[in-house]
This record gives C-alpha cells, sequence and structure tokens, in this order.
C-alpha cells in the first residue's frame, strides 16, 4: 500500500485533533513532519519511523515522504491547523504528481480562524475572507490588494502569519490599508497559542490593533461594519433578528 494522509492536527491540544486525524497517525508506519508538529504528538509518534525539519524545508519534507510512500509505508505527514489551509497538501499533491500510484488522502482538521473565533466569541457568522500577511511566497502587493478589497466589501478578516522577525510592519501596514475602508472603531480580536500553553486572546477596535506586536503563533480576527462585543465575547449577527 502507498499512501500518504495529510493530517492536520488543528489549533495543537489533543481534545481538539479528529477521531479520523488520530487513527491516521495510528495507522501510519512513519510521521513526517516540522519539528514543532510533531512534537505536539510525540506519545502518538512513540515507537514510528520520524522524519521532521526545521521551518523552510518544505520540499525536503515532501520528497521524503513520498520516497517512504514508494517503499510502500504508509505515512502521516503532519500540519497544524488544515492540511488543505496554507498547509502542506496542496504541494505534496505537487511533488507527487508523477506517481499516481501514491495515494494521498487529505485529513481535515480545525483551522485557526475557526479555533480563534471559537475563543472570541462567534465572529465568523456571516461572510469572511481569510487573508495570510506572510509575503515570503506571495508577493506584498498583492496582499495590499486582496486587503484593500476585502475591506471594500465588509468582510470580516482573519489574518495568518502577522508578524515575524523579518515582517515587523505588516500588520500596522495591513491595518492602515483596512482603515481606509472600515472605521476605526471596528471591533476586533487576536488570540495568541490557540489551544497551547499561554493561550490568550485581546479584544480591541482597528485602531489599536494597528499598534500591536505580535508573533506568528497569534491569528487575527477584523469585524465587519456590524460586529460587536457581547458581555465580553466578538459577535458578528447574521441577521435573523431582523426576519
Amino acid at each position: 500500500m502507498k499512501k500518504i494522509y495529510m493530517v492536520g492536527l488543528g489549533p495543537g491540544k489533543r481534545e481538539a485533533m479528529t477521531y479520523e486525524a488520530v487513527n491516521a497517525i495510528r495507522e501510519s508506519d512513519v510521521i513526517v513532519g516540522y519539528d514543532f508538529y510533531v512534537k505536539l504528538i510525540g506519545d502518538l509518534a512513540a515507537g514510528k519511523e520520524v522524519f521532521s525539519t526545521p521551518m523552510k524545508r518544505e520540499l525536503e519534507r515532501c520528497r521524503e515522504a513520498l520516497e517512504f510512500a514508494l517503499q510502500g509505508k504508509t505515512v502521516a505527514f503532519v500540519c497544524s491547523g488544515d492540511a488543505g489551509v496554507y498547509g502542506m497538501a496542496g504541494i505534496m499533491m505537487e511533488v507527487a504528481a508523477g506517481h499516481p500510484e501514491v495515494e494521498i488522502e487529505v485529513v481535515c482538521g480545525v483551522t485557526a480562524a475557526c479555533s480563534a473565533a471559537g475563543v472570541m466569541g462567534a465572529p465568523l457568522i456571516h461572510d469572511f475572507a481569510v487573508i495570510s500577511l506572510s509575503d515570503l511566497l506571495t508577493p506584498w502587493e498583492k496582499i495590499e490588494k486582496r486587503l484593500d478589497f476585502a475591506a471594500k466589501a465588509d468582510f470580516v478578516i482573519c489574518l495568518y502569519n502577522p508578524y515575524s522577525k523579518k515582517r515587523t510592519g505588516h500588520l500596522a501596514r495591513a491595518c492602515q490599508i483596512m482603515l481606509k475602508s472600515k472605521s476605526a472603531d471596528t471591533k476586533c480580536g487576536y488570540v495568541k497559542n490557540i489551544g497551547r500553553e499561554g493561550e490568550c486572546h485581546v479584544l480591541c477596535t482597528l485602531e489599536e490593533l494597528r499598534d500591536q506586536k505580535l508573533d506568528m503563533f497569534t491569528t487575527v480576527i477584523v469585524g465587519n461594519s456590524e460586529t460587536v462585543v457581547l458581555n465580553g465575547r466578538l459577535v458578528t449577527p447574521r441577521g435573523y433578528q431582523n426576519k
């Protein structure tokens, strides 16, 4: 059997993993992934062959996973959140394009937008957009255009990768773009270390968000024109009470 499970681990804690994800890992002979994510499932990886690397070696991980599968081993390639949302499922399929005999199954996980929303309340009840502020693979000019159009369309906007050592000003720039179409007092929030030790969340306005110093383990949600704070929770009405 030549098979690779692309496994979404969710936000990190075991309770947030799906049964399907846990079973896929248990059924696998080999675990492949970024070092930090492999450590999150250390007990499930016990007794299995493990191949992990630091960040920025994504292609290497994909090639190794394919090689293991071609040897007849079942592989669990683990990703945070959902493997198909800013995850490794796409590049794995590209790398394995010449080997149709290798089955690739995407095992969905809870992506950060959903888990962050759950921590803060119910901000994604209406239409929303998810935009990464990482310009490692996407030109910043294109990111700016997406932010601008999403803000003009009054989407709730979820921001991934708001900050890194090399992207210290991206969040402020993103907020400045959104402020052209969104009010300064637009309700927002962010969550750090979702589902892991040190989890915390903060509610703020868009103007206040602009000055925050966050990190790569933080997910940001910017409300739309109707988003409100109810009893300390961020909520975007769907409109049922207007019927």
